[in-house]
């Protein structure tokens, strides 16, 4: 029984590998779903998503490819692979009648191919019925300083010959200070997180190009815009007279978190002209902590700025602001201020000093309250809003406030619609216009003049 099912086996495959295919229609053409593939930036030693191409045959009956070859072959920095077979080539190939093939394409550039930001070309030759057909392929590719659980010992600084990228973790030691130099961009892993210990010194311009840049290091569409590509940066208890200056912060989980007071009378972490956009969580979390923030934009994160166990905070010129995106919800207040904490079932609380001056605090309909005030026992609680406009349905207890305007629109340039956009400079007509009081603050948030008397509301001044 088992040799007469074992022939009949046998006998089904023999049959079938002596099948032909049918004769290939030598008029037909093939479609192809993309004639190009671009890559965003690479860095040397890391890989890419894969993207593909689909050869569609519309036609009822089969079409024979003579080859499919990329062109640069095996010292090519693109790999493909054909149907599931890697390439770089492969040969005599059939697509049915109103049936498809797959190309699939990826890139991995080889560290120390060039100084700076370079662009890789090659192409994929589809040869098929006489004819030749070419899929062009290009990828923009930069080397790096590459660094995995590093731990900065010592008085280190970073220019912007190259990005970095940060794998594992990076860690400044307590008698450490780091100074990043303007225009440098730096790269971080989605498991890397980022501690200070000693002391963070960021020292950006006002010019794009001299900006300091913190993002995820997957630069390729979609990945390059979700929240929560990176943990974000924290300021542990020993850490002290952190500066950052034209900082822009994207796409984190929990982006900046500060914990425990600064040293003396400087506070532990100072912001000028700095940006945190779309973190998934957080954009700040202190925690019974010492933060000086002006002319900052805090906007569409999971919670903007988050408040707890007290500590001493001044925001000046700070527009705070959340709208609903394609990746977040805003379902949560802006700010979130607090002088208690919890660990398990006991109840912590410290004094509590914020100030906020000549700042906006905005979201988008579903939140009706954009500040939630919290108090808890019997000690310092002072908090103030002095020249701001709030969205505020519910007046918050427990704060001073003094030329406080609520639930007026500030008028936001851009506030998502269409197309996900986005800008928190004033529009024309807006009501935050010569609103603010005088700070002695000269300048915006894109280093524009602020005249002396009756500057704007937030971190744009309207020019």
């Amino acid at each position: 029984m088992f040799k007469t099912l074992l022939f009949c086996v046998f006998s089904a495959c023999w049959l079938s590998s002596c099948q032909k295919l049918p004769n290939p229609n030598a008029n037909a053409r093939l479609f192809f779903s993309a004639d190009s593939i671009s890559f965003d930036t690479i860095f040397t030693s890391t890989g890419t998503i894969t993207q593909q191409i689909k050869l569609i045959n519309n036609n009822p009956d089969g079409i024979g490819i003579s080859q499919i070859r990329l062109m640069g072959g095996t010292n090519s920095s693109f790999i493909i692979n054909i149907d599931g077979k890697p390439g770089p080539n492969a040969s005599n190939l059939y697509i049915g009648g109103t049936d498809s093939l797959h190309i699939f394409i990826t890139v991995f550039i080889k560290p120390g191919a060039e100084p700076r930001a370079f662009i890789l070309e090659d192409s994929i030759l589809v040869q098929y019925n006489g004819i030749n057909q070419y899929i062009q392929l290009r990828a923009w590719g930069q080397n790096a300083h590459f660094l995995k659980n590093q731990v900065i010992e010592g008085n280190t600084k970073w220019s912007n010959d190259l990005p970095y990228v940060i794998y594992g973790s990076l860690r400044v030691d307590s008698n450490a200070a780091l100074t990043i130099e303007p225009g440098t961009h730096i790269y971080i892993h989605a498991d890397a997180p980022f501690f200070v210990d000693g002391t963070l010194n960021v020292l950006g311009g006002s010019a794009d190009s001299l900006r300091v840049y913190f993002s995820g290091d997957r630069t390729d569409l979609p990945y390059s815009g979700y929240p929560g590509s990176w943990p974000g940066i924290h300021f542990r208890i020993t850490s002290r007279d952190n500066l950052l200056n034209y900082a822009v912060f994207q796409n984190s989980y929990q982006t900046l978190i500060t914990e425990g007071p600064g040293m003396g009378l400087k506070p532990k972490l100072s912001l000028n002209q700095c940006i945190i956009n779309n973190s998934l969580r957080e954009g700040i979390l202190a925690i019974r902590s010492s933060i000086s923030a002006i002319n900052c934009l805090f906007s569409n994160c999971g919670q903007n700025i988050v408040i707890g166990l007290g500590g001493t905070y001044k925001f000046e010129h700070c527009t705070v602001a959340s709208y609903s995106t394609y990746q977040i919800s805003h379902a949560q207040p802006v700010l979130s201020v607090s002088n208690s904490g919890s660990l398990g079932s006991q109840i912590f609380t410290s004094d509590l000093n914020a100030r906020f001056i000549n700042c906006i605090f905005w979201g988008s309909d579903g939140i009706q309250d954009e500040a939630l005030i919290s108090k808890q026992g019997n000690t310092v609680f002072q908090v103030l809003f002095d020249h701001s406009i709030l969205k505020q349905q519910n007046y918050p207890p427990n704060i001073d406030s003094s030329f406080l305007w609520l639930n007026t629109n500030p008028r936001f340039l851009a506030t998502g619609n269409p197309g996900n956009a986005f800008n928190f400079q004033l529009g024309a007509g807006s009501p935050a216009v010569d609103l603010g009081a005088n700070l002695g603050v000269l300048i915006d948030l894109q280093g524009d003049p602020r005249p002396v008397n009756q500057p704007d509301l937030g971190c744009y001044e309207r020019q």
